[in-house]
């Protein structure tokens, strides 16, 4: 039977194709293993079981570790640059060749999947595999782990998909590494603000700052007679750029207070283009003897300087060093929260701005509203009937949503729509409330509830009588108890509305006078109010009738005389 099973497996082998040879090879050499998936409604999930598989090794789950990301818009050299961090890692932490680690000129590039051209070829956040052990100058035992991100601002990402890959990398990371292209400009801070305050919306609030180190890496810099490559002229453009003065605008001050605020550590290093070939050739596959050596003679600086052992920073939460086996359980925590509803969505700039614009238009609108209806029924002025009050609101409602939507609002029609649907819900609940404030100002509705109580216990008083006088004495002691019961209501009523307590029993009496008025006194009246004015009606068409013919009568006498 074994022999059977040995042919079967033989022969099985022998029908794979290529493709599955290579993808058995990757699986066994060291690889990118994405660990935070991206999914096509572009949501993101945790590969836990991937994690654990890379990380809670018996020789790493015990040691303190070092993350360290690369993060930026895509198709600016993420990847391309961890290969390099990889090499050096290969070399100096596996192999301890203190040598040239950089490599052999003819040597492919390996490592995180990366090409050139125009589209992303990351997605998601990818760990990789080989979990690289050093020790530091103190004697600790520290495990490194590199992250390499998706790009952001793609035509396939959402900017809730950049904020969220970003924030994500940031806080789970020790050095974030963010990648910009040619300089660092106002809107790269802008979008740094956007996503590290994503970030620290997700952390409970601890009071320390909330980010390890910011690494700039600054790519294809094009003004080394300003300053020069590497990071003494990185920190000289860092610092122009995040400077704080007197003269600036507000927004500008606030945006470099925040970002100085969210990381313990900022720096800057500014390196070379790669050279035309990296650039242009759609057969480079990252040799060496490709590269321009300005640009290698920078990154044989950059690369020990994030990674050497003595510059190595060990990842702090709220100011403890956490170990690879808490690590798993943060990144577990993080990507629930992110999963969930409990964070708002970060929008765009001009859905923002958008966003702003209608909502500062409805503000207009509906206070213009208010302020016309004050005029009409406010606080000063008298009891408006009904239907007179019904006709004011729909005019200044109208008034209100014409001021809606003659006003200039980003977005269009079809983005202002729910606004103005929201407008004219806020204008009819107010109108609600005009309503109620009105009737309250009604004499009689306000003296409703006493006269309701006081006739109750006249009749009652009445009916006791009459059951007195023909001998029903059960009736008339029932009768009594009624008009006890409804001078007690009206003494307690009284109360509620001269001391302001037990508001509730006076809202209940209040109900209760309506109930009794509605169906049964405004009834009696309006019936006994008809048949007067029909009574009267009849008696002026009678008398009426009776005169004309007393004229006729007496004018035909006259002529007959």
């Amino acid at each position: 039977m074994s022999e059977v099973r040995q042919r079967k497996k033989v022969a099985k082998k022998e029908s794979s194709t290529e493709d599955e040879f290579e993808y058995e090879d990757t699986m066994t050499k060291p690889h990118a293993v994405p660990i935070v998936v991206a999914n096509q409604d572009h949501s993101f999930q945790l590969d836990e079981e991937a994690l654990k598989k890379v990380l809670l090794r018996d020789e790493l789950k015990d040691r303190y570790v070092v993350v360290v990301s690369v993060a930026g818009a895509f198709r600016h050299g993420k990847s391309f640059l961890l290969d390099f961090f990889l090499r050096y890692m290969n070399a100096k932490i596996l192999k301890q060749n203190t040598s040239e680690w950089i490599g052999a000129e003819e040597a492919p590039l390996e490592g995180f999947s990366w090409k050139g051209g125009s589209e992303r070829d990351t997605t998601g956040i990818l760990m990789w595999s080989e979990v690289f052990t050093a020790e530091l100058n103190t004697g600790e035992k520290v495990a490194v782990i590199l992250l390499d991100t998706q790009g952001t601002w793609d035509s396939k990402s959402t900017v809730k998909e950049c904020a969220t890959i970003f924030a994500l990398s940031t806080m789970l990371s020790s050095v974030q590494i963010y990648n910009l292209s040619s300089n660092i400009q106002e809107d790269d801070l802008q979008h740094l603000q956007l996503f590290t305050e994503y970030g620290r919306l997700a952390l409970a609030d601890s009071g320390t700052t909330p980010f390890q180190r910011l690494q700039f890496l600054v790519r294809d810099w094009r003004f080394p007679y300003e300053a020069p490559y590497g990071a003494v002229g990185g920190q000289q453009i860092l610092e122009k750029r995040l400077e704080i003065n007197e003269h600036q605008h507000s927004e500008l001050q606030s945006l470099r207070k925040h970002i100085r605020s969210c990381f313990t550590e900022i720096a800057c290093f500014l390196m070379p283009h790669p050279g035309i070939k990296v650039a242009t050739s759609p057969t480079f596959d990252g040799r060496l003897g490709e590269i321009d050596s300005e640009f290698k003679d920078n990154l044989k600086i950059l690369v020990p300087m994030l990674l050497a052992p003595e510059n190595l920073v060990l990842k702090k939460i709220n100011g403890e060093k956490v170990k690879v086996r808490d690590f798993v359980q943060y990144c577990n925590s993080y990507m629930k929260i992110y999963e969930g509803n409990e964070l708002p969505e970060p929008k765009s700039m001009l859905v923002a701005t958008a966003e702003a614009n209608n909502l500062a238009a409805v503000a207009d609108a509906k206070e213009s509203y208010i302020t016309l209806m004050e005029e009409v029924c406010g606080g000063t002025k008298p009891y408006l009937n009904t239907e007179t009050m019904e006709v004011e609101h729909r005019r200044v409602r109208d008034k209100a949503i014409f001021q809606f939507d003659s006003k200039k609002k980003m977005g269009g029609e079809e983005f202002s729509r729910i606004y103005k649907e929201q407008l004219e819900k806020d204008i009819e609940e107010s109108f609600i409330q005009f309503k109620a404030h009105n009737e309250s100002k009604n004499i009689f509705k306000s003296a409703r509830t006493p006269a309701v109580f006081f006739a109750v216990a006249v009749i009652f008083y009445i009916a006791s009588g009459i059951f007195g006088l023909v001998g029903i004495y059960s009736l008339a002691n029932i009768c009594n108890l009624g008009m006890a019961v409804a001078f007690i209501t009206l003494g307690t009523w009284s109360y509620v509305r001269y001391s302001g307590e037990m508001r509730e029993v006076g809202s209940y009496i209040d109900e209760t006078a309506n109930f009794i008025w509605e169906n049964f006194m405004q009834t009696l009246i309006q019936g006994y109010v008809e048949n007067g004015m029909q009574q009267v009606a009849a008696g002026v068409a009678e008398r009426t009738l009776r005169n004309a013919t007393q004229v006729a009568v007496n004018g035909g006498g006259k002529k007959n005389g």
